[in-house]
């Protein structure tokens, strides 16, 4: 699980990322990236049920991206706010696939 710290929570934030957030997509995710005036990255997902109605799915794929960004946290440039939209392709992919996809389009944010 993610720190505290390195969740969006409020609604507000959600917000702004989603309007002024340059957006990033590939055949799994959609990416909105916005510069925070924090030291730490803050990460959301947005899982919705049109990938899968079963919120034991969805969860599943959300912790497959949570522990690729674990494990790269370190790696990121510091002060970006980042959403991850996941699109219905990503449904029945497996864990190498979810992961490449992953770190694929997180290239944008390593330093």
């Amino acid at each position: 699980m993610l720190p505290k710290d390195n969740r969006i929570k409020k609604k507000n934030d959600f917000e702004l990322i989603f309007n002024k957030g340059r957006t990033f997509k590939n055949s799994f995710f959609i990416l909105k990236v916005l510069s925070n005036d924090l030291k730490i990255n803050r990460f959301a997902f947005v899982i919705s049920k049109k990938v899968s109605k079963k919120a034991v799915e969805r969860n599943k794929i959300r912790r497959r991206i949570v522990s690729f960004l674990e494990a790269n946290l370190h790696n990121f440039k510091e002060g970006l706010d980042v959403i991850f939209i996941v699109l219905p392709q990503a449904k029945n992919k497996s864990f190498a696939q979810i992961k490449e996809a992953t770190e694929n389009i997180t290239k944008i944010l390593i330093n």
